[in-house]
């Protein structure tokens, strides 16, 4: 892993599309590194979770090349690389598992890390998730209880308990959270252990419970829509 992360990092210092062609047979290479471990982390994953099984890397990971059509920030490559372990893929709306490698000018999560849950679920989606919560509660808060050495995020929280759900309850804080993800920073001497892919599907499997109890809550609402 030591190659990509190298790899991430000067090109963060050389964000140009001159520089990335000069490099192009290198990153070729760090690329097909990348994806083999992802297949290795999908495989490894899939072991507890059989809903991810068969995915591909393809399925999981991420265009280096940024979409800068609506972004001030006009630097054609991201200064990351994410691999996204989800059933069905990683757009399709589902709860899973993220592995995330950052440069130090990364600005997207600030650093490397490990993380689990549902990204910017739709509206549908989200009420299913809170409805579940209202319903089980003590489930949802024993699951990320279980995520040793996760923290559950809070920087996408509404201000106020959201409208249709009763306020004051135990679970106020969890009701108004927008997404719902537990997170573990790594750091370098994690990503470049020899049994990578071994210590992180033991870090995800900590999640499971967590993401098994959102992904019923997304299932009910796909359904629901039906």
């Amino acid at each position: 892993m030591r190659e990509v992360v190298d790899f991430i990092r000067r090109l963060s210092e050389n964000n140009c599309r001159e520089w990335f062609e000069e490099h192009r047979v290198e990153w070729q290479q760090v690329r097909r590194i990348y994806s083999e471990f992802a297949e290795e982390l999908i495989a490894g994953i899939a072991s507890f979770d059989p809903s991810v099984h068969g995915l591909r890397a393809a399925d999981c990971t991420y265009r280096i090349a940024r979409d800068t059509r609506f972004s001030t920030d006009k630097t054609p490559y991201k200064s990351w690389l994410g691999i996204y372990i989800v059933p069905h893929g990683k757009k399709s709306g589902y709860a899973g598992y993220y592995f995330h490698i950052a440069s130090p000018h990364d600005t997207l999560l600030n650093g490397h890390l490990l993380a689990s849950g549902l990204y910017c679920p739709e509206g549908a989606i989200l009420r299913s998730v809170r409805d579940e919560i209202l319903d089980n509660g003590a489930a949802f808060t024993q699951a990320i209880e279980k995520a040793q050495g996760f923290e559950l995020m809070r920087t996408s929280m509404l201000k106020r308990t959201p409208q249709g759900f009763p306020t004051g309850t135990e679970y106020d804080d969890l009701l108004r959270l927008k997404e719902f993800d537990v997170s573990k920073p790594i750091d370098e001497a994690f990503l470049f252990a020899d049994n990578l892919v071994e210590r992180s599907v033991e870090e995800f499997r900590k999640t499971h419970a967590f993401v098994e109890i959102l992904n019923r809550a997304v299932q009910y609402a796909y359904e629901e829509m039906m």
